[in-house]
């Protein structure tokens, strides 16, 4: 018998109209079936078009198909580089010292437009997708409380029965759902993606100690494949944001989307990560963002002559910060925008251009130049110079030592060896 999902009507009297993140995919569609039923509430979907790379006309057929009177498909592609990638990038946010947070940077944005529509349309409620193992609950769920919060959340998974692809494929079937082929028998892994990168989980992954297989990888070459000869790019940067390759002016999407390209010739940008997730569990991804790292690499190239040590400091201290924030959903948190509004206010002249070497799987500064830089060949040159007294220095040591110094005679006064 195909399998029933457990009757929840735990809003069903106050919930009228739902808005569901909506890919159109097995879960997604399961999903939209099951919240007719059983909130007997009128659902509205909302696809968001953020470069994933994949046919969307789908999921409109597919919504229609299911009686959806509103649907929204939105190209956000812009939006999203511009406002959402462009100020991760000013910050050098990486999450645990190596994930370029691409599946976060995604959430604000989508649980943004969800409440926008939420209130286009009338709607009462919003849903999404995300399971109760994962962080996605957790960032979709608080920028909805924090835009607004008397907007109820509706999270299937943490609902039904359906806990299985089995057990979703048989109610998909009951109720007439399509289901596609390759959704039959167990999927190899699942896949998440946007125009800053994609990531993949789960079933032939889930082993650490196991090499990805060479079909995980969607958007790189294999830099063993990679061409032998390397390539050369400039990338210009005005206020810490890349307006340019190689000399043309381009959009922020257009920037990520050409620089994609270039990491996907040349094997750029694959990670094999464990990461330790919000809800407390550790999990394994394989991620692949080509244009993101070779971004970010140009990124830390240009303030590299514009910052001042000082500042450059301070914000490597902060990053972690701003990066956990990100990584737990807290996007829109005071605490973060604090942190975006001194991350924004030290790029005022990180402008000018980097050159990067790219090479099988490798991306490497070369070259830097600013109108604004700090960088003063007349101090640091190995030749004679006419503006640094090397004497100087003298004097600068012995009052850094001073303190070592006073230590280390307590020391042998009390006898300590360490």
């Amino acid at each position: 018998m195909p399998s029933r999902a457990k009757d929840h009507r735990p809003m069903s009297k106050s919930v009228k109209k739902i808005v569901l993140a909506y890919s159109g995919g097995l879960d997604t569609s399961v999903i939209l079936k099951w919240l007719q039923d059983h909130y007997d509430a009128e659902v509205v979907t909302f696809t968001a078009d953020l470069g994933q790379g994949e046919e969307l006309a789908p999921a409109r057929r597919k919504a229609e198909k299911a009686g959806v009177k509103e649907i929204y498909i939105d190209d956000l592609r812009e939006e999203f580089v511009r406002d959402y990638c462009f100020p991760m990038v000013r910050a050098n946010a990486v999450y645990e010292g190596q994930y370029l947070l691409g599946t976060s940077i995604a959430r604000p944005l989508i649980a943004k437009r969800l409440v926008e529509i939420a209130h286009e349309t009338g709607a009462d409620a919003v849903a999404h997708g995300a399971t109760g193992k994962g962080n996605d609950q957790v960032r979709f769920e608080l920028g909805v409380a924090a835009l607004d919060p008397d907007l109820k959340c509706i999270a299937p998974w943490r609902e039904w029965d359906l806990n299985s692809r089995t057990k979703l494929i048989e109610y998909a079937e009951a109720n007439g759902i399509e289901v596609a082929k390759d959704k039959r028998g167990e999927a190899p892994f699942s896949v998440d993606a946007n125009l800053w990168h994609t990531s993949s989980e789960g079933k032939i992954l889930e082993d650490p100690a196991e090499e990805a297989s060479d079909i995980v990888y969607q958007r790189t070459n294999a830099p063993e494949d990679a061409p032998d000869t390397p390539e050369y790019i400039t990338i210009g940067f005005e206020r810490g944001d890349a307006v340019s390759i190689n000399g043309k002016p381009l959009s922020p999407a257009t920037v990520l989307t050409k620089l994609n390209e270039y990491g996907r010739i040349h094997g750029i940008g694959r990670l094999d990560l464990v990461e330790n997730r919000f809800v407390g569990m550790k999990s394994r991804g394989i991620y692949e963002t080509p244009g993101g790292t070779i971004l970010m690499m140009a990124h830390r190239g240009i303030e590299q002559i514009t910052l001042d040590r000082g500042a450059m400091h301070l914000k490597d201290e902060l990053m972690p910060r701003y990066a956990k924030l990100l990584y737990e959903g807290f996007w829109f948190s005071p605490e973060r925008e604090m942190l975006q509004a001194a991350i924004d206010h030290s790029q005022r002249h990180v402008t000018g251009e980097v050159r990067l070497k790219l090479y099988k799987g490798s991306v490497t500064v070369v070259g830097r130049s600013s109108p604004a830089t700090l960088y003063s060949l007349a101090h640091v040159t190995f030749e004679e110079d006419m503006v640094y007294d090397q004497k100087d220095a003298e004097g600068f040591i012995r009052l850094n030592a001073l303190r070592l110094k006073l230590m280390a005679r307590r020391k042998r006064v009390l006898g300590e060896n360490d």
